[in-house]
C-alpha cells in the first residue's frame, strides 16, 4: 500500500495549492487588506520623523493645523486598518474553514473508496485523528500562512528601503544579523516539525486505545480489568507527554534564541546609531524614526518566527492528510465497466486464487458453479477461507488469480455500486448505526416508503418485538445497537436485507452468536429470506444446512468435498465425520465446527 511518510514542505505546499484556487479571490482580497494594515505601521514612523524634525530644526513651522491634519490622516488610516482587520479575522478565517471542509470531504470520500485491505491494516483512531484534529491546524495554516508572510514581506522590504534612505551602512549592519537568526530558526524548526509529527501519531494511538477500551467496556468490566485498561492508557499518555516535553524544549530554545537576536539588533541600532549621529551620519529625528522602524522590523521577524510553530503544525496536518490520500485505491471500476441489471444469480468461480497483502495464500485454484436460486453452504475450520471466498463475490477483495463470473460475465466488468446493490450480506457481528430502528432498517434501501420497511420487518420476524419497544420503530437503538439483544439486532439486519431484496445473498455465520431460542427464530427468518435467491451460507451449526442444495467442505487443501447432505454422508468422508461427531456431542443440534477440528 503506497503512503507518503515524509515530504519536503515545498512539495506539500505545491500539492496543497489547488485547495486555494476555489477561494483565490477571497485570499487576494485578504492579502490586499493585509497590505492596508501594513501601511499604518510604515506611515507612523514617517509622521513621527517629520514632527520631530520640525520640532528640532524649525519649531515655528510646526503649527496646530499641521499636527491636526497629520492626526486626521493617521486616524483615517486606522479606520481603514480596522475594516481590513475585520475582513481578515472573519472572512479570511471562514475561507480557511472552507478549505478544511473541502479537505475533510475529500478525505472521507477517499476513505469510502478504499478496500478492506486498508482498514485491515489501519487503526480507526489514527484515521479519526487525521480527519478531525489534524485538519483544525490546517485551517489556521491556510488562512495565516499567506497572510503573515505577505505582511512580513511588505514590512521587511518597506523598512529596508526606508532605512536605507536614512543610513545605508547602519541598515546593512542590522540586516547582517538576519541570516544568523534565520539559520537558528531553521535548526529548531526542523526538530519541532519532527516532534509535532510524533505528537500526531501518538494522539492517534491514544484515540485508538480509548476507542478500543470504550467499545469493549462490557468485556473490560466482566473481567474486572479496569486497572489493565488504565495502565495501557497511562502508558500512552506518558509517551505523549514525553513527546510534548521534547517539543517544548525545542520551542523554548527557539524562543530564547529569538529573544537573544532581538536584543542584539536593538543594541546594535542604539550603539551604531549613536556613533553615526556623533559622526554626523544620521540626524536625531532620523534615529528616532530608525528605532521605530527597527521595532516594526523586529516585530515582523518575530511574527514570522513565532508563526513557525503554527506553520509546522499545519505542515504536519497536511502531510498526514496526504498519507491517507496517497493510499492506493486497489479495487476500482474498470473504464468500460457497465451497470449490472436483470440479474439471474448464476455464480461461477473459475480457477480462483486469493492471497492477502502479506502473500499468504488463502484460496488456490477454486472451481465452482452455482446455479441461480441454489443455496450453497460452506463448512470447515476457521482460516479455511469460507468468509474470504464469499467476500470475493461483492469485490470486498479482488481475486489474485482466475475470475468470478455472474450470469456468465466477469464481475469486474460491472460497476462496483451496481454489483453490490444486487448482493445482500447478513453477518455474525451485526452492526447497527446510532439512530432509530426505522433508520437502521431503511439503510437497506434509502428512501423506501414506511410500508415497505414495516413489511420487511414482518418478513424478518421483527415486527412483533419492534412494536413492543417504547417508541416502536422510532426507538433509539444506542451506539452499535447496545439497547437491543443479539437476536433482535440480527432480525433488524435481516429486515434490512429483506428491504434491499437482493437476488444474491451471503449469510456469514448469522446465528452463531445467538442462544437456542433466538437462533431458531432467526433461522426461520433466514430461510424466508433465502427463498428464491442464490444464497451462500457460512455454516456454524451443521444441522442448519441439511437442506442446502450444495454443501462445500473447505480445508487448507481447498474444496475437499462437495455435494448434498445425503450424498456427503454416504461418502463417509470429512463431512460425515464432522456431522457424526457434532451430533454425538450435541444431540439437539450440531456444535461449533472450529471446536470439532481442535
Amino acid at each position: 500500500m503506497k503512503t507518503v511518510t515524509k515530504t519536503r514542505p515545498k512539495g506539500l505546499i505545491r500539492r496543497f495549492l489547488p485547495y486555494f484556487k476555489k477561494y483565490k479571490w477571497i485570499f487576494i482580497l485578504d492579502l490586499f487588506c493585509a497590505a492596508l494594515t501594513t501601511v499604518c505601521e510604515l506611515v507612523l514612523p514617517l509622521i513621527v520623523r517629520y514632527i520631530t524634525d520640525l520640532g528640532i530644526n524649525d519649531l515655528s513651522a510646526l503649527t496646530v493645523e499641521i499636527v491636526l491634519k497629520l492626526g486626521a490622516f493617521y486616524l483615517f488610516l486606522r479606520l481603514v486598518d480596522a475594516g481590513a482587520t475585520f475582513f481578515m479575522a472573519s472572512i479570511g478565517h471562514i475561507a480557511g474553514s472552507r478549505i478544511e471542509t473541502d479537505m475533510r470531504a475529500d478525505l472521507f470520500d477517499h476513505l469510502q473508496n478504499l478496500s478492506f485491505n486498508y482498514f485491515d491494516n489501519t487503526k480507526i483512531g489514527q484515521i479519526m485523528s487525521r480527519i478531525t484534529s489534524d485538519l483544525f491546524d490546517v485551517t489556521e495554516f491556510a488562512h495565516h500562512c499567506p497572510e503573515e508572510f505577505f505582511i512580513a514581506g511588505i514590512k521587511i522590504t518597506g523598512s529596508f528601503i526606508i532605512l536605507c534612505t536614512m543610513n545605508i551602512w547602519l541598515t546593512l549592519i542590522i540586516f547582517s544579523v538576519l541570516p544568523f537568526m534565520l539559520l537558528a530558526a531553521s535548526f529548531f524548526n526542523r526538530r519541532m516539525r519532527t516532534q509535532f509529527r510524533r505528537q500526531r501519531v501518538q494522539v492517534g494511538e491514544i484515540n485508538a486505545q480509548v476507542e478500543d477500551s470504550l467499545l469493549g467496556v462490557r468485556v473490560v468490566k466482566s473481567f474486572a480489568n479496569e486497572e489493565i485498561e488504565l495502565e495501557k492508557f497511562h502508558a500512552g499518555n506518558r509517551a505523549f507527554l514525553d513527546i510534548k516535553r521534547k517539543s517544548y524544549l525545542y520551542m523554548g530554545g527557539f524562543e530564547a534564541t529569538n529573544k537573544l537576536f532581538d536584543g542584539l539588533m536593538y543594541i546594535l541600532v542604539v550603539i551604531a546609531g549613536a556613533l553615526f549621529m556623533i559622526g554626523g551620519g544620521i540626524a536625531p529625528a532620523e534615529l528616532v524614526a530608525y528605532l521605530l522602524y527597527v521595532t516594526t522590523l523586529i516585530a515582523s521577524i518575530r511574527t514570522i518566527v513565532q508563526f513557525a510553530e503554527q506553520f509546522q503544525r499545519g505542515m504536519t496536518g497536511i502531510e498526514r492528510f496526504y498519507q491517507i490520500m496517497d493510499a492506493n485505491i486497489d479495487i476500482f471500476d474498470q473504464p468500460d465497466a457497465v451497470a449490472l441489471t436483470n440479474v439471474r444469480g448464476d455464480v461461477t468461480f473459475d480457477h480462483v486464487s486469493f492471497s492477502y497483502e502479506n502473500g499468504e495464500p488463502v484460496l488456490s485454484d477454486i472451481c465452482l458453479s452455482v446455479a441461480a436460486g441454489e443455496n450453497v453452504a460452506l463448512v470447515g475450520p476457521s482460516g479455511s477461507g469460507k468468509t474470504t471466498l464469499c467476500n470475493l463475490i461483492p469485490r470486498f477483495y479482488d481475486v489474485t488469480g482466475g475470475r468470478i463470473l455472474l450470469d456468465g460475465k466477469d464481475i469486474r466488468t460491472f460497476t462496483m455500486q451496481s454489483l453490490r446493490e444486487h448482493i445482500g450480506v447478513v453477518q455474525q457481528d451485526v452492526y447497527l448505526f446510532s439512530g432509530t430502528v426505522f433508520e437502521n432498517i431503511a439503510y437497506g434501501r434509502p428512501g423506501a416508503p414506511k410500508e415497505d420497511i414495516i413489511q420487511a420487518a414482518k418478513d424478518a420476524g421483527a415486527h412483533g418485538f419492534i412494536s413492543r419497544l417504547p417508541d416502536g420503530y422510532d426507538t433509539y437503538v444506542g451506539e452499535r445497537g447496545v439497547k437491543l439483544s443479539g437476536g433482535q439486532k440480527q432480525r433488524i439486519s435481516i429486515a434490512r436485507a429483506f428491504l434491499k431484496n437482493p437476488p444474491i445473498l451471503i449469510l456469514d455465520e448469522a446465528t452463531s452468536a445467538l442462544d437456542n431460542e433466538s437462533e431458531q427464530i432467526v433461522q426461520q427468518s433466514l430461510e424466508r429470506l433465502a427463498k428464491g435467491r442464490t444464497t451462500f451460507t457460512i455454516a456454524h451449526r451443521l444441522t442448519t444446512i441439511r437442506n442446502a442444495s450444495l454443501i462445500l467442505v473447505l480445508t487448507d487443501q481447498g474444496i475437499e468435498e462437495q455435494g448434498t447432505h445425503d450424498a456427503l454422508m454416504q461418502q463417509h468422508g470429512v463431512y460425515y465425520h464432522l456431522y457424526s461427531r457434532s451430533t454425538e456431542n450435541h444431540p439437539d443440534h450440531a456444535g461449533d465446527i472450529a471446536n470439532i477440528y481442535c
